[in-house]
């Protein structure tokens, strides 16, 4: 009888717990202009207060240029607005986990586990997620798209940019 219990509590505590999660997928097109420049990209979920609930993901310039150990590229984050008024100029980039390199024209996927760094545990809710690209010698972007947290069954939803961005897709799964 003993072991009986002891199997049934070692299954139970020994089976992976599966979290709720979220991917995108980002598009950044090709622009055919003169001088093109890969955009700076900041992605982030607020609550309905507009507080910052996380900041997913922010890419730009680390390149290490003129001997500044951070690159030059933090003195740019500020043009990607909304995310610097935000949360951005709390931040001390880079923020491992979150920040990286910009990425050329295409589509770019990420995955986020609730739990992880990028996507602490969030409390159930309205949520809204923000991608904003901001591009020298371009312009600036910004879409959104609103969910609810925890999703309840999977679900996606699609938004198009206009310029510096394009198709944003999110998919959250329970």
């Amino acid at each position: 009888m003993q072991v009986r219990y002891s199997l049934a509590l070692a299954a139970l505590f020994g089976a992976p717990a599966f979290a709720a999660g979220l991917s995108l997928n980002v598009e950044v097109p090709r622009l055919n202009v003169a001088e093109y420049h890969r955009p700076y990209v900041a992605m982030w979920i607020e609550k309905p207060d507009q507080s910052v609930a996380t900041t997913l993901a922010v890419w730009y310039d680390l390149k290490n240029k003129g001997g500044n150990a951070e690159g030059e590229g933090t003195k740019w984050l500020k043009d990607m607005r909304q995310w610097w008024r935000r949360t951005g100029r709390e931040l001390t980039m880079p923020v491992d986990g979150v920040s990286g390199a910009t990425r050329p024209a295409g589509r770019h996927q990420l995955a986020f586990t609730e739990g992880s760094v990028a996507l602490p545990k969030l409390a159930p809710g309205a949520y809204k997620l923000y991608v904003e690209a901001a591009r020298e010698v371009g312009g600036r972007e910004i879409v959104s798209i609103p969910f609810q947290w925890p999703p309840a069954k999977a679900e996606t939803a699609t938004v198009a940019g206009n310029s510096e961005l394009g198709e944003i897709k999110l998919e959250l799964a329970p």
